[in-house]
């Protein structure tokens, strides 16, 4: 008898590596549809959100093979594509946006990763400096705290990037009801607006604000998805089971879609949980 539980123990700890090895190293494309009279035509993007200079495939082909295919008008990034490490290597995320800036526009708001090299140069040295050169070089220029009307759509893009304040651990704090108002201005209830914010724990004030659609990140599905209930254990943060964790949220007439991520950061797996690439279809009622 106690032979065949440490048999069935171990079939158990082998079964669950080689799901946690094979979910750190794929992807899923996960499809979206909104829909708005307000929107004016149909457009289709793609969300990519913490990618942390994972490369799946040489040069990242496999993750562009897969945005190849869906064939989008534009890129949308929320953030967190670098690692905020000392010494890190920047040319990973840097190479990836090269090749989709050669295809697509690309929108990008910063996480907190990217807020953090700038915060600190004593400890990243000129990271944030090289980095924004880099992504100035391609054309890219973040969304911070600004936006962007799209062209041939009624679409407004927002790039938000909160204090640090609001990444504490363990922790929400409290965010002011005024403060994204004072932060990004007001935005016109005749166009269809879409807000990037890499951290989805202030959801409801992104919906109060005035966000149509929000995309987040941060949160990486929670790290590992608990089988059959779906919720996700552990976010950055320090938090467990996390209110936002993955997939579609709603407060009136606000919709948020969080992606659980590319890549990995401080826990180095997935469990039950590989990444995300997000496809979404806009269009007209």
């Amino acid at each position: 008898m106690l032979d065949m539980l440490l048999f069935v123990l171990i079939l158990l700890f082998i079964v669950i590596l080689w799901v946690m090895i094979y979910d750190s190293n794929r992807f899923v494309v996960v499809r979206h549809q909104v829909r708005d009279r307000r929107i004016g035509g149909r457009i289709r993007m793609v969300f990519l959100s913490d990618l942390h200079n994972r490369q799946f495939g040489k040069n990242n082909a496999e993750l562009l093979k897969a945005i190849e295919d869906v064939r989008p008008d534009a890129v949308l990034v929320g953030g967190d594509m670098i690692n905020g490490k000392p010494g890190e290597k920047l040319e990973g995320a840097v190479e990836l946006l090269r090749a989709l800036k050669e295809k697509y526009p690309v929108y990008y708001a910063n996480g907190n990763h990217e807020h953090r090299i700038k915060l600190y140069p004593g400890t990243y040295g000129d990271a944030a400096e090289r980095y924004e050169k880099a992504l100035a070089e391609l054309g890219i220029e973040p969304l911070v705290n600004c936006h962007v009307q799209l062209p041939g759509v009624n679409l407004a893009i927002y790039g938000s990037e909160i204090d640090k304040y609001y990444y504490k651990r363990f922790t929400v704090p409290e965010m002011k009801p005024d403060y994204l108002k004072d932060l990004l201005g007001c935005p016109r209830p005749e166009t269809y607006t879409i807000l990037l914010a890499h951290n989805p724990d202030y959801f409801s004030r992104y919906a109060q604000w005035g966000a149509d659609l929000v995309l987040s990140g941060h949160v990486h599905g929670g790290i590992i998805r608990i089988p059959f209930w779906g919720k996700g254990l552990l976010s950055p943060n320090v938090r467990f089971f996390p209110k936002y964790d993955g997939g579609v949220f709603r407060e009136e007439d606000c919709t948020m879609i969080l992606s659980r991520g590319l890549g990995i950061h401080t826990i180095p797996f997935r469990l039950f949980n590989p990444g995300e690439l997000i496809v979404i279809d806009f269009a007209e009622q």
